[in-house]
């Protein structure tokens, strides 16, 4: 059978091909790499955070309990027409 190298076998083989100034700049492109992964989970957890900030504002939650209000409101007035509709 043959042998399958994995990829971070083959990135570790093509890193023993570079010199020293190609190393550095393969580190660096992985710093930027991290940064960028960081900055995202930074920003997620941000958005999460402002997100639920304003879920819980009392305007939000006034809004919602609108809403729901309105949902029972219109469900009490087709069963009310279709009662009146059945009579008829």
């Amino acid at each position: 059978m043959g042998r399958t190298v994995s990829q971070r076998q083959f990135l570790v083989q093509k890193l023993e091909t570079l010199n020293d100034a190609e190393v550095h700049e393969v580190l660096d492109y992985i710093s930027a790499i991290e940064t960028t992964r960081r900055s995202r989970t930074v920003s997620s957890a941000w958005d999460d955070e402002v997100l639920s900030v304003l879920a819980d504002a009392r305007e939000n939650q006034r809004a919602r309990q609108a809403f729901e209000w309105e949902a029972v409101r219109r469900k009490a007035e087709k069963r009310a027409a279709a009662r009146v509709g059945a009579q008829f």
